[in-house]
């Protein structure tokens, strides 16, 4: 079987009896929400998770298309939103860790959310729009959007996630590591080079691109626009070419 790795600035495939060459970093800043530098988080379960359904379609009819859509609020309100769209049956997903606090002298664990003011939602987006304008009991939610050229005009859009991305994002949410890393900032290696699907381990079924990052390889996602998602150190024996 051919293993893949990545050891410098290059990302190449080598064979059985061949050595893996070495990677470097490079990241460019991310715009709009959460202006926060790269975070090292500590270990986390997501304690919320949904199964996709569907992939992306950039037709217009993609309003009436269900798909996976990112949405922020303010001053980190988004568990009390998740707890109020899923009590209207939407499907969501909240990624949460657990961190050990010390608290009056005792060690307790404490849910926080792994990206703060993001969460995702399933559904239509004239159906999550009865939810994002609903100034009365959500003044606080948004969607993410992206800005897109139509003609001479920028259009904003919301943002849809890839199903793709979803399943990697839970998947590497949920694994049981403290070395997972959720950067506000583009990692510009993660988003172009070789694509691998991670085959074995804790995070395997993570499809993404591999790349040396904090002195370890390992394999990331970026989406679009919001944020890079990547795993711990993934052995090269455990990555298949995608």
């Amino acid at each position: 079987m051919e293993k893949y790795c990545a050891t410098s600035d290059v990302k190449c495939k080598v064979g059985d009896n061949q050595s893996p060459l070495c990677a470097g970093l490079t990241s460019n800043a991310l715009p709009e929400v959460l202006k926060s530098k790269p975070m090292n988080l500590q270990t986390g379960v997501s304690t919320n998770n949904a199964l996709s359904r569907t992939s992306v379609d950039t037709n217009k009819d993609a309003k009436d298309t269900h798909h996976w859509y990112a949405l922020r609020t303010t001053y980190g309100r988004e568990k009390k939103v998740y707890t109020y769209l899923t009590s209207k049956n939407v499907v969501a997903f909240y990624p949460t860790l657990k961190r050990i606090k010390i608290v009056d002298g005792k060690r307790v664990a404490i849910e926080e959310s792994r990206i703060p003011n993001i969460f995702f939602a399933y559904g239509t987006e004239d159906e999550l729009k009865a939810f994002v304008y609903d100034n009365v009991n959500l003044p606080y939610l948004r969607f993410y959007y992206r800005h897109t050229h139509v003609g001479n005009k920028i259009v904003k859009v919301p943002l849809i996630v890839p199903d793709d991305q979803m399943n990697s994002l839970k998947i590497i949410c949920a694994a049981d590591s403290d070395d997972i890393v959720a950067s506000t900032e583009v990692v510009e290696k993660f988003k172009s080079g070789q694509k691998v699907r991670i085959i074995d381990g804790k995070f395997k079924g993570v499809v993404g691109v591999v790349a040396r990052y904090h002195s370890q390889q390992r394999v990331g996602i970026v989406i679009d626009g919001l944020l890079t998602v990547c795993t711990a150190y993934i052995p090269s024996a455990f990555l298949d070419l995608v």
